[in-house]
């Protein structure tokens, strides 16, 4: 079992320490996360160069870091190579040939498993029927499908004949599919005919049909069989992809293209944005080695792990660790196609039992969505598998996380609280296994990545001082641009800090005595009530951590004397009685001091959410003040 203990020389504002076990520090990749932290900061690019050095190359590139045009930084420059060179192709030389890629269930009890060869000929397949189509290198596919193993396969044909995938995540609506078709200026659309979701299908074809006739670049449509329904199919447009799978053009042998380094791989366009949609844009050599790296350090993988990363392909999360980390580092992954309660709340417990999941990694919302339902419906499981879990998507209150830790992990999983973007690639701030733990905190910067927490004037904020989290060096995951709007690229990400050269985040953010950064929130998610700013994380961590309240979310509403007050909604624990507002208010000041006191207290039975399960803070805010929602297509429900 850990140790847990308060180290004599902590004052921090939470100095509860959580250290591994000798077993987890003996058996990890990485014995002393600090020596290593300081060794790569030292000299990063040696230690991003030694990471390549890991990964094959059709050929070595001849500088690791090219920073004239800063900040379009190219990364392995003179580098040839392809993700799929990495993923798929060089474990055909070795007995992960025949190792399990992936096993996939779903929601309504189907199942799926790929060893990586038989992945591999199906890749192969799709990517030789993609040329058939027309697709050649550097075109850009839009792929907009449930979480079945066909959206992996069309992924990663897309990439291995050398185009551009943009996933659109299945559940966004036809203006928001039809918005980043008309960016990528996407000619070929691969959907299918449905998803299930809670027992229910949702019609993807017809959300997708109209998507396509309001872009006007799609010349033709593939979809997938996955749930039998009716769907409308265009003579001379659409096409099943099992008909073209069985074809003589689907042939299971196709060759990889060679693609430069700093080729485009992939883009991604950021959720819950106002505006025209920003798409990310990756490329090939930089995002692997970042992928790879970070995957294999925080997580420890082995070669006997059972991975599942309980996100979506369709966001980043899914891109780095459902897709592309695991199948480069050899692992065997877990992908499931339904909600996390359906039809019962012991639906992941119960799988993490059957299929002896040894690392997880969510989201806090779902954990403390599951939380909900107590600590009975985990209990009814053997999910001693569990080595390790992680946290991705959003700040995670330390409730949450001591629920994690000792009713999922047992008192014995290390936490690996990450912090990181759509635009970073990979892990930035996250503790690797053999770090003490702090419920709550993200820890420090992965190993070659320089973070700081700054005042607007470029200086160090002092201990648990809030301010503007900036990136202070190029790392090899990063966002190479903003695709098709390199002006856009510079303004929102290098133009505030443009002297030191410095990317701003647009988190707030503060460290604490121990260097150890906490996530505030994002900048806008921040409310200033007579003059103190306060994260709107902050104040939802101390709702949450009254045994009543499951889940909260706050907003700032105009006040004419204190500028703004804090509006709450509440989500209650089942089987809890529902406090009095004088309760909570009291509970609140308890934890965070007068100023942190909603002046509104609402409960509710759920709270709006993007469909990556981040809270939308806007429409609680609109509600709450009798305005226009406004766009609603990025909402779960």
């Amino acid at each position: 079992m850990p140790r847990k203990s308060t180290p004599p020389a902590s004052t921090s504002e939470n100095p509860d320490f959580y250290y591994p076990s000798r077993d987890v520090v003996r058996k990890a990749h990485v014995k002393d996360w600090e020596k290593l932290r300081k060794k790569a900061l030292d000299d990063p690019l040696a230690f991003w160069e030694e990471r390549a050095k890991e990964l094959d190359w059709y050929k070595p590139w001849t500088k690791v870091l090219e920073d004239s045009k800063a900040p379009f930084y190219e990364w392995f420059v003179g580098g040839k190579t392809n993700v799929i060179l990495n993923a798929l192709d060089r474990h055909m030389r070795d007995a992960r040939k025949n190792k399990l890629a992936l096993i996939w269930e779903g929601e309504n009890g189907d199942q799926v498993t790929m060893s990586y060869y038989r992945l591999r000929q199906e890749v192969n397949k799709f990517a030789n029927v993609l040329k058939s189509m027309g697709v050649r290198k550097g075109d850009r596919v839009t792929i907009y499908m449930g979480r079945i193993p066909e959206l992996i396969i069309a992924m990663l044909a897309t990439v291995k004949i050398g185009a551009v995938h943009s996933v659109v995540y299945g559940g966004f609506s036809t203006e928001a599919l039809a918005e980043r078709i008309e960016d990528a200026r996407s000619r070929v659309l691969v959907t299918c005919d449905g998803a299930w979701l809670r027992g229910k299908t949702v019609n993807l074809k017809e959300i997708a049909n109209e998507a396509v006739g309001r872009s006007g670049y799609v010349e033709h449509v593939i979809t997938v069989q996955r749930t039998g329904q009716d769907v409308e199919m265009v003579t001379g447009r659409d096409y099943w992809y099992h008909d073209l799978m069985a074809l003589p053009i689907a042939s299971p042998k196709c060759e990889t293209e060679q693609m430069d380094a700093e080729d485009p791989m992939f883009i991604l366009y950021t959720s819950g944005t106002t505006g025209r949609p920003k798409g990310v844009l990756h490329t090939h050599g930089g995002y692997q080695v970042h992928i790879s790296a970070t995957l294999k350090y925080v997580f420890d993988m082995k070669d006997e792990d059972r991975w599942w990363c309980a996100a979506d392909p369709g966001w980043i999360t899914g891109h780095s660790y459902i897709v592309y980390g695991p199948l480069i580092l050899g692992a065997t992954s877990f992908m499931y196609e339904g909600g996390p309660d359906y039809p019962y709340p012991d639906r992941w417990w119960k799988m993490v039992e059957e299929y002896g999941i040894t690392i997880m990694y969510t989201a806090p919302t779902a954990i403390r969505g599951l939380m909900r339902f107590g600590e009975s419906w985990p209990e009814r499981h053997d999910i001693s598998s569990l080595r390790l879990l992680g946290t991705v998507g959003e700040p995670i209150n330390p409730e949450a996380w001591r629920w994690y830790h000792r009713v999922i992990g047992r008192g014995e999983c290390p936490i690996m609280d990450t912090w990181w973007q759509t635009e970073t690639g990979g892990h930035m701030i996250t503790p690797l296994p053999s770090a003490p733990l702090k419920p709550g905190s993200g820890t420090k910067p992965f190993p070659g990545v320089d973070m700081d927490v700054v005042r607007d004037d470029g200086s160090s904020c002092g201990p648990n001082e809030e301010g503007r989290l900036v990136i202070k060096n190029p790392w090899p995951g990063m966002l190479r641009t903003v695709y098709g709007d390199p002006d856009r690229y510079i303004e929102q990400y290098w133009s505030f800090f443009k002297e030191q050269g410095w990317y701003m985040t647009g988190d707030s953010a503060k460290k604490d005595e121990d260097g150890y950064f906490w996530i505030i929130g994002r900048l806008d998610d921040v409310i200033k009530v007579a003059g103190y700013r306060l994260g709107t994380a902050e104040v939802e961590s101390a709702l949450v951590s009254h045994p009543a309240v499951s889940e909260a979310a706050v907003i700032g509403v105009p006040d004419e004397v204190k500028g703004n007050v804090i509006h709450a909604f509440c989500i209650l624990t089942a089987g809890a009685g529902k406090p009095g507002e004088d309760a909570l208010k009291k509970h609140v000041r308890s934890e965070m001091g007068p100023i942190a006191v909603p002046a509104h207290i609402e409960f509710v039975d759920s709270l709006p959410k993007t469909r990556s399960g981040k809270i939308m803070r806007r429409v609680l805010r609109a509600r709450a003040m009798g305005e226009d929602e406004g766009d609603l297509s990025t909402l779960a429900d």
